[in-house]
C-alpha cells in the first residue's frame, strides 16, 4: 500500500529521543469497553475513493468499510467475500465469481456483479486518473482501455446477472487471486458516485459502505475519526467491535503516553522507546513489505547522469541509518524488493536479485563519481531540496541523509522540507522537487509490485528513470512468461539488477515498526503485503 505509503507512503513513528515519557513499570491496557478499540495512526486519512487510494492509512480503512471479491487472512490467506464460489478455466484466463445474494450496501442496495464492473470500468478509465489503473494490466484490453484506445465497454469483465461476474485476462496472472483481496479492485455503488459528484470519498458521508463497519466522522481534513459496526454487512455475525476510534498521532512520545494512560490500545515507538521496551510483553515489531528510499527527478539534469544518482546512493550508510537513527528492527535493504516477500525454489527474491551495486556504503567511491558526474552534468555548485513528510520518522532520516549527502559530496547543498504527507504526495505528482523521501509496501505477496513501479510509463514512477532493457524484462514477467514460473522469476530478477546497477532509485531501509500492543486485542490479522490491518474479526477482551 504503497505509496506510496503510498499501500504504499507512510513513514512512522520514530524520533531520536523520548520526550516527556515515563517508562514506568506497564500494566495491561485496560478496554474503555470489551467491543471499543482505540487506534493511534501515524499520518492523516486521505481518500475513501477506492479507485484513487493510494496510502497506507487509506487503504486499512477502505479494508474493514468496504469488501471485494475476496478478504485477506493472515499470511495473505485468500478467504471468502462477495464472491461465494470461484470457477476458473482450464487455460487459466477466464474467472467466473458467484457473488452471495445477502451482500448490501449501507444504503441498503445490493451488492451486484454490476457494482463490480462499473467500479473497474472507472479506475481504468483515462478520465479518473488513477495511478493504480496499471494493476489491472492482464485483463483483457485493461492498457488499452486505460490509453483511450477501446472504449470502457471493451474491458474484460461482464456481469452475468445480477450475482455472476466473468472476467477474461488477456494471459495468465500467478497472483490474481491475491489481487481480488485489494481496495482496487473493490466494488463501487454507481448510485453513490453519480450523487455525490466531485465530493465522493473526501469525507465520510460521501460514500457508503459494504464491509464490517462504516466510516464515521471524517470531513476530510480532522484527524480523528471511527468505524462504527455496518449493521448491512452479510456476516455481521462475526464482527465483535462495536467500534473503533483512530487518532493521528505525528509524535510517538504523544500517542505512548496515551497508550500509559490506557487511552489507546496500540502506539508505535520511536527507536530509544523500543530499545528500552522490546522486553515488555506488549512489546510488538512488525516486519513489513515495505521499502523505503529516495526517488531522483531526473528532470533535473543533475540526477540525469547516472554516476551522479550512483553517487548519492553510495554516500548514504544504511547500517548505520536503521541500527542508529531508526533503532526499531528495520533492515538495510539488498534491492528494490523487500526481504521475505517472495520465495523461489527456496530462494529469497531479495537474496537471488541482490547486487553490491544499488545499496551499497563507499564515501570514496560516492565521491569519485560525484565529481565525475558533475562534469559529465555540466554542473557547478549544486543545491538541491530534499522533500519528506513532517513525521517524527521521515524528519529524522530527511536530516540524517543531509548530513550524509553534503559531508561525502563535496560541494552539494541540501535543503531539507519536510510537509504533510499529502502535501508530499501532490509536489511528487507535480514533479516539484529534487530529491523525495517516498516509500511503497507491497500491495501483495510478489516482486513485481514493487517492480511495476519503475517501468518508464508507470503513473508512480516519480522520478521518470527510464531503461529500455528494464521494460522490456518487465512485460515479458507479465505477458510471455507469465506461465512459466522459472522464466518470470528470472525476468524479475535479471530486471531488479538493471535497476540497482543503474541507480534508478535508492532504496534506504525496509521498515519493521516497533509498536505497543494492549494484550487484549486479539483477532488482529496483520499483513506485510497489501492491506495491513484487518480489523474484521477483532475483540478487546
Amino acid at each position: 500500500m504503497k505509496v506510496m505509503d503510498l499501500k504504499k507512503s507512510v513513514l512512522t513513528g520514530v524520533t531520536l529521543a523520548i520526550s516527556g515519557v515515563s517508562l514506568v513499570a506497564l500494566t495491561p491496557n485496560k478496554a474503555q469497553a470489551s467491543s471499543v478499540l482505540n487506534w493511534s495512526e501515524p499520518t492523516e486519512l486521505q481518500t475513501l475513493d477506492v479507485s484513487k487510494v493510494l496510502d497506507t492509512v487509506s487503504s486499512d480503512m477502505l479494508g474493514s468499510s468496504m469488501e471485494g471479491l475476496y478478504r485477506l487472512g493472515n499470511n495473505s490467506e485468500v478467504t471468502p467475500g462477495i464472491a461465494e464460489k470461484t470457477e476458473v478455466s482450464d487455460d487459466g484466463l477466464t474467472y467466473t465469481f458467484t457473488l452471495r445474494k445477502n451482500a448490501k450496501w449501507s444504503n441498503g442496495d445490493p451488492v451486484t456483479a454490476k457494482d463490480f464492473v462499473y467500479s473497474w470500468q472507472r479506475t481504468v478509465n483515462p478520465k479518473t486518473g488513477s495511478e493504480y489503473a496499471y494493476l489491472f494490466n492482464g485483463v483483457k484490453n485493461a492498457e488499452a482501455v486505460n490509453k483511450g484506445e477501446k472504449p470502457l465497454s471493451e474491458l474484460g469483465v461482464k456481469a452475468d446477472g445480477d450475482y455472476k461476474l466473468v472476467v477474461s485476462l488477456e494471459h495468465q496472472v500467478p497472483y490474481f487471486k491475491k489481487l481480488m483481496g485489494f481496495t482496487i479492485f473493490f466494488p463501487q455503488n454507481e448510485n453513490a458516485v453519480k450523487k455525490y459528484g466531485k465530493k465522493y470519498g473526501t469525507q465520510a458521508k460521501y460514500t457508503v459502505y459494504n464491509g464490517p463497519f462504516q466510516l464515521k466522522d471524517w470531513n476530510g481534513s480532522n484527524l480523528s475519526w471511527k468505524l462504527v459496526k455496518n449493521k448491512s454487512y452479510w456476516d455481521k455475525k462475526n464482527v465483535k467491535l462495536s467500534e473503533a476510534n483512530f487518532q493521528v498521532n505525528k509524535s510517538t512520545s504523544t500517542s505512548y503516553n496515551l497508550f500509559q494512560s490506557g487511552k489507546l490500545d496500540s502506539t508505535y515507538l520511536n527507536s530509544e522507546q523500543a530499545k528500552q521496551l522490546k522486553n515488555k510483553p506488549e512489546f510488538v515489531s512488525r516486519e513489513q513489505g515495505r521499502m523505503n528510499y529516495l526517488e531522483l527527478n531526473e528532470n533535473n539534469k543533475l540526477f540525469k547522469n547516472e554516476k551522479v544518482r550512483q553517487a548519492v546512493s553510495y554516500a548514504v550508510n544504511r547500517k548505520q541509518l536503521v541500527d542508529h537513527v531508526l533503532g526499531n528492527g528495520s533492515l538495510a535493504p539488498e534491492g528494490i524488493v523487500s526481504k521475505g516477500l517472495m520465495k523461489y525454489d527456496g530462494k529469497d527474491f531479495a537474496d537471488a536479485a541482490k547486487t553490491k551495486e544499488g545499496v551499497s556504503y563507499d564515501a570514496k567511491k560516492a565521491q569519485k563519481l560525484w565529481v565525475e558526474g558533475l562534469k559529465e552534468a555540466g554542473v557547478k555548485n549544486p543545491s538541491i531540496t530534499l522533500v519528506g513528510d513532517d513525521t517524527d520518522v521521515a524528519k529524522n532520516v530527511t536530516e540524517y541523509l543531509q548530513s550524509q549527502l553534503q559531508t561525502n559530496l563535496k560541494g552539494l547543498k541540501v535543503k531539507v522540507l519536510n510537509v504533510p504527507m499529502k502535501n508530499r504526495i501532490s509536489r511528487a505528482q507535480e514533479g516539484k522537487f529534487d530529491l523525495i523521501l517516498s516509500g511503497w509496501g507491497a500491495d501483495f505477496s510478489d516482486p513485481i509490485s514493487f517492480l511495476d513501479l519503475f517501468t518508464s510509463d508507470n503513473a508512480q514512477n516519480y522520478g521518470k528513470w527510464s531503461n529500455e532493457e528494464y521494460d522490456k524484462l518487465i512485460k515479458a514477467s507479465k505477458t510471455t512468461d507469465a506461465g512459466n514460473p522459472a522464466k518470470r522469476w528470472d525476468d524479475m530478477v535479471q530486471a531488479s539488477k538493471v535497476l540497482s546497477q543503474n541507480q534508478g532509485v535508492v532504496p534506504l531501509y525496509q521498515l519493521s515498526q516497533a509498536t505497543m500492543m494492549n494484550k487484549n486485542v486479539k483477532g488482529l490479522v496483520y499483513n506485510t503485503a497489501g492491506i495491513q490491518y484487518n480489523f474484521k474479526e477483532v475483540n478487546v477482551k
